[in-house]
């Protein structure tokens, strides 16, 4: 079945499409889901997770995916419909079928993350129990596994996201994302809050 009409029949089959952001954490999906909120895409964020000095514009987080892994019923899921919500990777196979899922999957080089990652960890006084060789490790066997899953099941579509990407050129990234959501966002407005200031960690 062709790409179209492996859309089409998603739509047919599931609805209204609900837009998931997903990476690993500190891969930018808070900043893809600025983007989405100004391009035109309501949210479905609770603000429980205040903004603070790692990410100063928010956190754009529901406290319910924390528990889907563990949650039975999984109906509000389905209420997102039209929505964005932030699921990071390891999360993304507890969604629960019966739903059109359109993900944004952030790619960001994981030398980047793991710095950003261990910044958190020193400003909160915790220190990691793994060694960065192994967490590379253990990233990349991880998000092999979940690029198989998104393949396989048949409610997934995906588009990957690379983040410096978005830093350099944060339009033309906004209208591929719009492209994939369907068109009508505002591109302008989602180019707009991307800030290179706060792409702090580099490889």
């Amino acid at each position: 079945m062709v790409q179209g009409r492996l859309s089409w029949w998603r739509r047919v089959r599931f609805g209204e499409p609900v837009v998931v952001v997903s990476g690993l954490p500190r891969s930018g999906t808070s900043m893809t889901m600025r983007m989405l909120e100004a391009g035109g895409v309501p949210m479905v964020a609770d603000g429980v997770r205040s903004a603070d000095e790692d990410n100063p514009r928010g956190y754009f987080e529901d406290e319910r995916v924390k528990d889907l892994a563990r949650m039975e019923d999984k109906g509000w899921v389905r209420a997102a419909r039209g929505h964005a919500i932030k699921v990071i990777s390891q999360l993304l196979k507890e969604l629960p079928p019966g739903n059109n899922y359109r993900v944004l999957f952030m790619r960001r080089h994981l030398e980047e993350v793991l710095a950003s990652q261990r910044k958190m960890l020193e400003r909160r006084g915790e220190a990691s129990a793994t060694d960065d060789g192994r967490m590379l490790e253990l990233y990349r066997g991880h998000l092999q596994k979940v690029e198989i899953m998104l393949r396989l099941r048949p409610e997934f579509e995906v588009i990957y996201v690379d983040y410096r990407s978005v830093i350099d050129s944060p339009r033309d990234e906004a209208a591929r994302v719009s492209r994939f959501l369907g068109g009508g966002l505002d591109v302008d407005r989602m180019a707009s809050v991307v800030e290179e200031q706060l792409y702090r960690n580099r490889a």
